[in-house]
């Protein structure tokens, strides 16, 4: 696989007649290894391991209602309060970081409605805080550390 903008961890991976898996420590069983899962899975770990995110806090492929429709979520970061403060959209490292993309995040935001919105291509990343209030945003310099996506949360 690829060489991506994220730090190296080291994955269990095996072969299967599915072909290669890894193992995802999230849902607690082995995955198949396409490109965007690739990125997905160094994702989690460098949210987990340099940004503090609690791996208990964290789901992956959660189903969600948009025009009812059930899509699923890449990954959805919760606040202690166990209420969604990010969704993160993973892409294969190929794939151009769009509008499209923005745009798909930002429907599933419709549902969840969370401050945070983080896209990635493992190559390139874009996170950017919603400020509801005001009906706007910002992007962000970096991915945000857990302690700052939770920071306003009683």
């Amino acid at each position: 696989m690829i060489l991506l903008d994220f730090p190296t961890f080291p994955f269990r991976i095996r072969n299967s007649n599915r072909g290669e898996e890894i193992f995802d420590i999230i849902r607690k069983k082995f995955i198949l290894l396409t490109e965007e899962e690739w990125v997905r899975q160094h994702c989690i770990m460098h949210l987990i391991n340099d940004k503090g995110y609690p791996a208990s806090l964290i789901s992956v492929e959660k189903a969600l209602k948009v025009n009812n429709l059930t899509k699923r979520t890449d990954i959805v970061i919760f606040g202690r309060d166990l209420k969604p403060k990010m969704i993160v959209e993973c892409k294969a490292p190929q794939i151009i970081i769009s509008n499209d993309v923005f745009n798909q995040i930002a429907r599933y935001n419709m549902s969840l409605n969370v401050d945070y919105l983080l896209v990635t291509n493992g190559l390139q990343h874009y996170s950017c805080y919603i400020n509801h209030n005001k009906n706007s945003f910002s992007f962000l310099e970096k991915i945000p550390e857990y302690q700052e996506i939770i920071q306003y949360q009683v």
